[in-house]
């Protein structure tokens, strides 16, 4: 098949949305299809690449930065692709469209079936579904809600990256999801599973309001009688305010900012980590999570939908409320355990098993394959 990705987010812009976009866009080429992605182009990234294996087209957006995204950036997505994207679909002719986020990229995934009859897949992830990031998404939905509507209704088919995400789209849209969870190559498990001396705990993404990284730093001062390490991977509009809150709980020494991390090295601090912190508001299905599975790591997450599928309770992790003490009351019990935190991790290593990003991808080549068949 002829694939044409469309994401307005793609490494090394965005994040978990477009590190799944791209995971799948490769395996995809893996299994011998021809794939091209358009995503938002900035002024220090190349126009056009071949990123293993996969042409990835970036017309400029005009978007300022790597790690957010405002609405007008995404309104510039739309209008300083679309044209690329049209002139690609009538020269290179694509089968099948796979648009990542309903909103924005539904949007032109809607407008380039109209224009050529190419049917689309679209994959929901959770802001581009209504309540899925209320506080920052419920007055743009309220206003775009019935613009939006046929972009679900003239899909192929939809899938979302969580259960929690597709009951969602269910309640708020009445558009029945086809579950596929975010997948990643799985890596050997470690030979022996043992509990850092300190425990390191570690944190993965954008600071944003959404990932509520204050949280953390607040709910390990209440454990700060105990022994740890916390590591922060990534930047965002909340780093300043994050790096100040830890030396005013004079945390400085205990606490490492790292900002973003290539990939590898990603994954080299998460294979040296225990604990997962999520203190998000909301979540669809994070990339972090999955990744924490992978390398056997406990997960201390809020009690949201979007992390029922990384999270089982005092088994591999703890769901906690989304106060300083409730998390500090479960990072006491995982930190002065080593016994109970080596089994929590090797409940994670056993859970990693569904996301197994090869049986993933067979799932959206499948869902595409039989999208593909109703060109015309």
């Amino acid at each position: 098949m002829k694939i044409l990705v469309l994401c307005y987010e793609y490494p090394p812009v965005g994040g978990g949305g477009g590190r799944v976009a791209a995971s799948v866009a490769e395996g995809l080429v893996r299994h011998g299809h021809e794939v091209r992605v358009v995503t938002a182009g900035l002024r220090h990234l190349p126009g056009e690449e071949v990123v293993n294996e996969v042409t990835v087209l970036r017309p400029q957006s005009f978007r300022r930065r790597e790690d957010t995204c405002s609405v007008p950036e995404m309104a510039l997505y739309l209008l300083t692709a679309f044209l690329p994207v049209w002139k690609l679909c009538r020269t290179w002719k694509p089968d099948v469209i796979h648009a990542h986020f309903v909103v924005p990229t539904g949007a032109l995934a809607f407008a380039l079936h109209k224009l050529t009859s190419i049917p689309y897949v679209l994959t929901a992830h959770l802001g581009d579904v209504p309540g899925g990031v209320p506080e920052q998404t419920d007055s743009l939905f309220r206003v775009l809600g019935p613009l939006i509507q046929p972009i679900w209704k003239k899909a192929a088919a939809v899938t979302a990256v969580s259960g929690f995400v597709a009951g969602l789209a269910a309640k708020n849209c009445g558009v029945r999801a086809k579950v596929i969870l975010n997948g990643v190559p799985m890596i050997p498990p470690p030979a022996t599973l043992q509990a850092g001396n300190p425990p390191r705990i570690v944190m993965l993404g954008r600071l944003s309001i959404q990932k509520n990284p204050l949280l953390a730093i607040q709910a390990l001062e209440l454990v700060k009688d105990l022994p740890w390490h916390f590591e922060v991977i990534g930047e965002g509009p909340l780093s300043e305010s994050m790096r100040n809150l830890v030396y005013s709980c004079a945390l400085e020494d205990r606490v490492t900012f790292s900002g973003w991390l290539a990939g590898e090295e990603v994954s080299k601090r998460l294979g040296m980590a225990d604990v997962l912190l999520m203190t998000s508001t909301s979540e669809g299905l994070p990339m972090a999570g999955i990744e924490a599975l992978r390398h056997g790591l406990a997960i201390v997450g809020s009690r949201i939908g979007g992390l029922c599928d990384v999270i089982d309770d005092a088994v591999n992790g703890f769901f906690c409320d989304l106060t300083p003490h409730a998390f500090a009351h479960s990072l006491r019990s995982i930190l002065s355990d080593s016994d109970s935190l080596v089994r929590m991790r090797r409940a994670s290593l056993s859970k990693a098993l569904a996301f197994n990003l090869p049986d993933r991808v067979r799932d959206y080549e499948a869902l595409l394959a039989a999208a593909a068949s109703k060109l015309g």
